[in-house]
């Protein structure tokens, strides 16, 4: 399985702007720039992208993990709040994911969600995907 997503750049850092692209139809030339990423401007940014996701694969696997233990949630709610530093010598790095977990789980018992929130944590896909092998295929048109 894959999935795609297309950025468009136009222009300096800070005067360009950009638009993001995903065949899903959740973006559809949706703005991005220097203001929505590291000041308050309107649009989306990469971070918070990757905080969506990581919020929505961690309830995903969560959910995953308590039906395997025979348990249905009535509702799981999950925030992912994404930090970026500045890191020397690199420069700008998503250094942390932070998720806040609050479920409705029938018949759980605390000592059980935790061994479960841990597991979902370890295992779900975007975790995992902040120590990916990272590959490009670069070209100058």
């Amino acid at each position: 399985m894959k999935r795609t997503a297309s950025a468009v750049w136009q222009g300096s850092l800070k005067a360009g702007k950009g638009a993001l692209t995903a065949p899903g139809g959740a973006l559809n030339n949706t703005e991005y720039s220097f203001g929505s990423r590291f000041e308050s401007g309107a649009g989306t940014n990469p971070e918070e992208l990757i905080a969506a996701a990581h919020a929505g694969c961690f309830a995903m696997a969560f959910s995953a993990m308590l039906g395997e233990g025979g348990f249905t949630p009535e509702r799981i709610d999950v925030t992912a709040e994404v930090s970026l530093d500045q890191v020397p010598p690199a420069g700008w790095t998503v250094t942390a994911s932070h998720l806040v977990l609050t479920a409705k789980v029938p018949g759980l018992a605390a000592a059980k969600f935790d061994e479960i929130a841990t597991k979902a944590k370890a295992g779900c896909p975007i975790s995992r995907l902040l120590n990916a092998k990272i590959t490009l295929a670069a070209s100058l048109g």
